[in-house]
């Protein structure tokens, strides 16, 4: 890298890095990974890491400016990383070696990181419909299913599709599981479109700039239960493309099960994101029910 080679106990440092980042900040994901196959694990797992990086840069910067310029850091770094410069950063070195080793899209992981820059640095407060969450969701979760496949030297256009259908519904409904901490954060909820917020009430105006009613309420589970219903259909749509789905692209598209866990449990809760039940064990469920449900589906070879 540039006249400077990692040694073989840094690489191995910082993939153990990467798995303890996922454990920590991304569990359900973590236990996915467990279940694919060792030629995917490594990049998987530094992925992931990668966009825990990216998804959790603004919330922990105690100033937003601080945040936004940690991920232009990393837009900066893959940069680095594909010229095969050395970075002093675990999951940075991790990806370096995978992509050394592995094809890995460029495009990809800019497209992830830049749609997080985005979204940290636009003006509005809401997005303006569900096609820009959508596009949002696909940037940032799907892309992460597409370098997995990628990593495995899968290619099908059928998983292809299936990871984006994937990546839309995970996306969509952990951003509505986030949505009472970005409301304790920011004093408004930033992630439900305004076109569905206004259809269900949900609009203030003050000084100009349109922000979310925060009581929760019925108007607020109604508006969660029309986002869910499109998270719901994509996963409906990736389901029906399980036929032409490759065997062995099957354990890349395993977040369709905790996918469908959060949906349950949302429903559980009547689609009232501030109902603490969604904040226990794994996405509202018991973690050894998780496992469980996880490992049938791998078992069968099913997402």
């Amino acid at each position: 890298m540039s006249g400077v080679s990692t040694s073989s106990k840094t690489i191995r440092a910082a993939f153990s890095y990467c798995v303890q980042q996922v454990r920590t900040y991304d569990y359900h994901h973590y236990l996915c990974l467990l279940h694919l196959p060792p030629s995917m694990r490594k990049a998987a797992f530094a992925l992931r890491a990668f966009n825990v990086e990216t998804s959790r840069a603004m919330d922990v910067a105690s100033d937003p400016k601080i945040g936004l310029m940690r991920l232009l850091w990393w837009q900066e770094a893959v940069d680095k990383i594909f010229a095969k410069k050395l970075i002093e950063h675990p999951t940075a070195q991790a990806l370096s070696a995978v992509i050394s080793e592995q094809k890995i899209s460029k495009s990809w992981l800019k497209r992830s990181v830049e749609a997080r820059i985005n979204d940290a640095s636009r003006e509005v407060a809401l997005p303006g419909t569900i096609v820009d969450l959508e596009r949002y969701a696909e940037d940032t979760v799907s892309t992460m299913l597409y370098m997995t496949l990628q990593a495995g030297g899968i290619q099908s256009t059928a998983a292809d599709h299936a990871a984006s259908h994937v990546g839309k519904a995970s996306g969509l409904l952990l951003l509505l599981k986030s949505l009472p901490y970005h409301a304790s954060r920011s004093g408004k909820i930033s992630y439900i479109p305004a076109d569905i917020a206004a259809r269900h009430g949900l609009l203030v105006t003050s000084n100009g700039q349109s922000e979310i009613q925060m009581e929760s309420g019925e108007r607020l589970s109604d508006a969660a239960f029309e986002i869910a219903s499109v998270a719901n259909a994509h996963l409906e749509k990736a389901r029906e493309l399980a036929g032409k789905v490759p065997s062995e692209a099957v354990p890349a598209l395993l977040p369709a099960v905790p996918t469908q866990v959060l949906l349950d449990s949302l429903r559980r809760c009547q689609f009232n994101v501030f109902d603490s039940r969604l904040a226990r064990g794994v996405l509202g469920v018991s973690p050894l029910w998780f496992q469980l449900k996880l490992k049938w589906h791998a078992w069968r070879n099913k997402y």
